[in-house]
């Protein structure tokens, strides 16, 4: 692969997805400002830059996987970051979950530098990442997607290109809207199951096996009756998908009760646990409150890669 990508953001999926690209065979640079993120992808061949720049510098296009539009925006457009250090005909591909309107403010500081924009937020959990199976959704013009699709595919196990710039944030704020939706529904149910007299191991089977089967409830049920809660994903990065949810009914009109109340939850969740708490321990909530766990046998403690 003649592409020479840049990473920069090696978080819980960041790290994954970046060393998919390092198996693929792409010309890797790799930076996060826990230089130690960076260590495990040096060993295997990646460049370790020391500096937004030189990652940049460094690359063709930059790829980046950070927390919040904050910390994008700080890495792409302040000094010394992406868009002042990647030379012109260059790509910035986004890969974070972002605010559609300041992923287009960005992109416009981008083309007049020259340098083209993808988004291409993932859907699946970490242990998709790992596994290289991840769902990629890639929002940009089609002709800079087909270059970079090779790189893409490296990633993920299903890649959709969604249409213009902005339209796979915004499916991906679906997705995960629907997720915690679905994250509290699965709680609740496995509660009733609980009280209800029936066997939590047997529950969650006649569950999967059913109309009312949910990939959360496949993932996430199983670490909530390990009592681990490991997603890998934390109350405030499931608070800020679903400000973004709401920024999005009030701007299309479209009113989103249950996603109000399931944001209520969350809060009150967050309140309890922290911000850093993971996302799953929203059930946890519900135990204390209710005064009994859901603990069942033979579920894991985190997600096996696949």
């Amino acid at each position: 692969m003649t592409l020479r990508i840049g990473y920069i953001g090696l978080g819980a999926l960041g790290r994954h997805l970046a060393g998919s690209l390092l198996r693929a065979g792409f010309p890797l640079t790799v930076y996060d400002v826990d230089a130690s993120c960076s260590v495990d992808l040096g060993r295997a061949g990646a460049t370790c830059a020391g500096s937004i720049a030189e990652t940049a510098r460094a690359s063709d296009t930059i790829i980046t996987c950070l927390p919040s539009p904050e910390a994008v925006a700080s890495v792409v457009a302040e000094e010394g970051g992406v868009l002042e250090a990647l030379a012109p005909g260059g790509t910035w591909i986004d890969m974070s979950t972002n605010d559609s309107h300041e992923l287009q403010r960005l992109a416009t500081l981008a083309a007049a530098k020259g340098i083209d924009t993808l988004e291409a937020p993932v859907t699946g959990g970490v242990h998709r990442a790992e596994a290289g199976m991840i769902t990629v959704l890639v929002g940009g013009k089609p002709e800079v997607y087909e270059k970079h699709r090779p790189a893409f595919d490296a990633m993920g196990g299903r890649v959709f290109y969604i249409g213009e710039l902005g339209q796979a944030s915004v499916i991906k704020v679906i997705t995960n809207m629907l997720a915690f939706i679905h994250l509290v529904a699965d709680g609740e149910a496995l509660m009733l199951a609980k009280k209800g007299g029936v066997d939590l191991k047997l529950a969650w089977d006649v569950i999967k096996a059913s109309s009312g089967n949910s990939f959360v409830h496949e993932t996430e049920g199983q670490l909530i009756l390990n009592g681990s809660y490991n997603i890998n994903f934390t109350m405030d990065l499931a608070r800020k998908d679903l400000f973004f949810a709401h920024q999005m009914g009030r701007e299309f009109g479209v009113p989103l009760e249950l996603a109000g109340l399931t944001e209520q939850i969350f809060a009150r969740a967050r309140a309890m646990y922290g911000g850093g708490a993971q996302s799953p321990m929203v059930v946890k909530m519900l135990e204390e409150a209710v005064g009994t766990d859901l603990r069942a046998p033979g579920f894991p403690a985190e997600l096996a890669p696949e």
